[in-house]
């Protein structure tokens, strides 16, 4: 049976129930004062607790897509095909800051690693950052990669294009170094000549925690889509030999990320020139976590919707690429539903894998195909 099967979940929740009614049942037998009984006792209670705990496992597993299946809980099944579709339209081409400072601040640096050691010409350099934003007032902590070719005299009169490079929420963006290992994959695809070198600017979206903002600018509230869309490519041109424009940058980030990354491409394509979106959805959510995130305006509401956007407003020139999984992601048919919206000049691709959930090994799997698309989509400087 499959792990994401009704037929499990109900088998499981049969024995969950068997199992509190057979304590139930044995339960006066095992009152006696003797090692057995005391045995038995145990045994009923660690059963009982299993069986209802992997209940509940599978129902918030079905609910949140978390796992597709066994290989996908088990990490096993990384070796699938990983290919990028592009999609064409009919008749068209393919488819701060708190303490007062604003700018980059550096708080660190790390070793990039990688079979050649920590010099940066030939690994890059990880810098542990803070951004403060001049016009939003906020400010976020996260992590820039500059590649090897940034320090390389052949590179010295160069500037380099940049992805920003998003969680979901809450997300820590050190996860982005340390789960799903952004500079690595970086670092391996440019090694294997197949991609370009660009500098990464890793962040969370959570920029007035703990509130999601889901990237809005909120009416009255925290301006997080001013703070993405200028204070950070901002910041990091002032601070970093970095191309600037919107065929320069681009954005991408998982779940929540990935609709961020969607969001300022299509609303902003005088920022970001191309976007990818690993399991990202397609319009804000709402819920205990954002508050309210339009001030009551239903005009925001609309707008924020990337889909009523496809269908009433004009299609921004940028490129964006889209990732679901035809089992495991609850979001296979809303992204079917947008690769079916899009039109010139809006550009679409899509990498579509058999199965895998919402999860870091899915990304995994996504990743080093999805960061060389975005970084083949723009140019040094």
């Amino acid at each position: 049976m499959g792990l994401t099967s009704g037929a499990l979940l109900t088998v499981v929740a049969l024995v969950a129930l068997a199992c509190v009614a057979g304590t139930v049942w044995v339960w006066p037998r095992l009152a006696r004062r003797h090692w057995a009984a005391l045995l038995g006792r145990l045994g009923t209670i660690v059963a009982t607790q299993l069986a209802t705990l992997a209940a509940l496992a599978l129902v918030a597993n079905n609910y949140f897509s978390f796992y597709a299946d066994w290989a996908d809980l088990l990490g096993t099944g990384g070796h699938q095909p990983v290919a990028v579709q592009n999609h064409f339209a009919v008749g068209g081409g393919p488819a701060g800051a708190a303490n007062g400072r604003t700018g980059v601040e550096q708080l660190g640096r790390y070793r990039a690693g990688g079979p050649l050691g920590d010099v940066p010409q030939r690994s890059g350099l990880i810098e542990r950052v803070r951004i403060s934003g001049a016009r939003s007032g906020l400010a976020g902590d996260g992590y820039v990669y500059l590649p090897p070719q940034y320090f390389s005299p052949r590179y010295a009169h160069r500037r380099l294009p940049v992805v920003v490079v998003l969680t979901g929420y809450p997300g820590d963006a050190r996860n982005l170094l340390t789960r799903l290992d952004y500079p690595g994959v970086e670092l391996d695809r440019l090694r294997a000549g197949r991609m370009r070198p660009t500098v990464l600017v890793l962040l969370r979206p959570t920029v007035a925690p703990p509130r999601d903002t889901e990237c809005q600018d909120v009416p009255h509230g925290p301006q997080a889509e001013t703070y993405f869309v200028r204070d950070v490519p901002k910041a990091v041109a002032a601070a970093y030999r970095v191309a600037t424009g919107p065929h320069s940058w681009g954005v991408m980030g998982d779940s929540t990320g990935g609709y961020c990354a969607l969001r300022f491409a299509m609303r902003h394509p005088e920022a970001y020139g191309a976007a990818a979106s690993l399991s990202g959805y397609y319009r804000a959510a709402v819920d205990t976590t954002t508050g309210d995130l339009f001030g009551g305006s239903a005009r925001l509401r609309r707008e924020s919707d990337l889909m009523w956007r496809l269908k009433h407003l004009p299609a921004p020139g940028v490129s964006v690429l889209v990732t679901t999984s035809r089992q495991g992601e609850s979001d296979y048919r809303a992204t079917q539903e947008f690769l079916a919206a899009v039109r010139p000049p809006l550009r679409a691709s899509s990498i579509t894998l058999g199965s895998g959930g919402h999860n870091f090994h899915t990304w995994s799997t996504e990743i080093p195909v999805a960061l060389p698309w975005l970084a083949d989509h723009l140019r040094e400087g």
